[in-house]
């Protein structure tokens, strides 16, 4: 068995895996103020979590083969990460400070959006494609593409930073420093804020009290705000679609779970707003099979 871990730009998971099981799984939010000192919660939340995973599930680190982790931003030499601009990480060498804890135990760091991809590739809705792009929008976007049946890498950085790919180039500024960015643009995370603060609702509120509040409402400044959002990921998906040409698209992180009110918005945009050179009949752009645990699936498998 192999511990996987997804750091996101709003919480850390950290699963128990076994191929695509996820055996067991415990979660932390990221808030504000843990920013201030990251790296140092980081590291002491991945420990802390581990160990009351394996004591839960009756375990030591001796049976575990590997932790593999999936974090935001550029990876060097499987060790350090860098310009994780969601969680104000410039550079840290986040492999020998887990080390310390773990010096007989092997730790692979990966990006985010490529572990995810590894996931929905080995055993999920991109497994039977050669062609393929996987899209996760939660706080930022991010992503993977798959020509070939290989995953692209570049010699130079981890590569493929669709985040960072402008889509309004006199819109906002970025964490990056850029403006327009998709990862502003795209961030479920961003799509939620504004429709908590319309709907009045708690800005804790999760998913599953989101959704409904969405379906009932007949709020107009809701629809608006569902419009320009698909939009703005048409605009991104459509882009992808016209250099990769790909036989699948796969959308993860929380976008997922809002499938129903937001997937055929974006693909009807597409289609219908003149945005692909090469025009489709039928446009095949699904959601994640394992929703936001496919960064724990795909790093417990690297």
């Amino acid at each position: 068995m192999n511990i996987g871990i997804d750091i996101g730009g709003s919480h850390i998971g950290i699963g128990l895996v076994k191929q695509e099981k996820i055996i067991d799984k415990k979660e932390i939010e990221i808030i504000s103020k843990n920013k201030e000192n990251i790296e140092e919660f980081i590291v002491k939340n991945i420990v802390d979590i581990i160990s009351k995973i394996l004591e839960k599930n009756k375990l030591q680190i001796k049976d575990i083969q590997k932790i593999g982790i999936a974090t935001p931003g550029t990876v060097i030499d499987e060790k350090i990460i860098t310009n994780v601009v969601n969680l104000n990480i410039k550079k840290f060498d986040l492999f020998n400070e887990l080390k310390k804890y773990y010096k007989d135990t092997q730790i692979i760091i990966k990006n985010d959006g490529k572990c995810a991809a590894i996931a929905e590739k080995l055993y999920g809705n991109m497994n039977t494609y050669e062609d393929a792009i996987f899209i996760c929008l939660g706080t930022g976007v991010g992503g993977a593409v798959f020509l070939g049946g290989k995953m692209l890498e570049p010699q130079i950085c981890s590569g493929f930073e669709i985040g960072h790919m402008t889509i309004n180039k006199d819109g906002e500024k970025c964490n990056c420093g850029k403006n327009g960015c998709f990862d502003i643009y795209g961030s479920m995370k961003r799509f939620k804020a504004k429709i908590k603060k319309e709907l009045n609702l708690n800005q804790t509120a999760i998913s599953s009290k989101i959704m409904p509040a969405i379906q009932k409402s007949k709020n107009q400044k809701v629809q608006q705000i569902i419009d320009e959002y698909t939009k703005d990921v048409a605009i991104g998906i459509s882009n992808l679609i016209n250099i990769f040409e790909p036989q699948i698209i796969v959308i993860g992180g929380s976008f997922a779970h809002y499938k129903d009110i937001l997937l055929e918005k974006v693909k009807q945009k597409i289609q219908n707003e003149n945005m692909l050179l090469n025009k489709r009949e039928k446009l095949n752009i699904t959601t994640a099979k394992f929703l936001n645990d496919a960064g724990i699936i795909g790093a417990g498998n690297l």
